[in-house]
C-alpha cells in the first residue's frame, strides 16, 4: 500500500499554499508540512498563484531582516 502523502489532501495543501502566500510558512517550512522535497514544493508554488520568494530582493530587505532576527 502507498502511504498518504499530504499532498493527497487538497485541504492541506490549500493551507499551506495560503501559509506560504500570507509569509507565515518558508518554502521548506511548507515543504516538510507536506512531507515533500523543496523541488517538488517550488513546483507546486509555481503551478499556483502563489508568487515564490526565494530570497532578499534588495540590500534594504537583507538589513530588515537580520535587524529583526537580532532583536528575537
Amino acid at each position: 500500500m502507498v502511504p498518504k502523502r499530504a499532498t493527497d489532501d487538497d485541504d492541506e495543501l490549500a493551507t499551506v499554499i495560503g501559509r506560504y502566500a500570507l509569509e507565515e510558512l518558508t518554502l521548506g517550512q511548507a515543504a516538510d508540512r507536506l512531507d515533500i522535497s523543496r523541488m517538488e514544493m517550488r513546483t507546486i508554488l509555481r503551478d499556483s498563484v502563489a508568487t515564490l520568494r526565494l530570497g532578499p530582493k534588495s540590500k534594504g530587505e537583507i538589513l530588515r531582516n537580520a535587524e529583526r532576527l537580532s532583536d528575537g
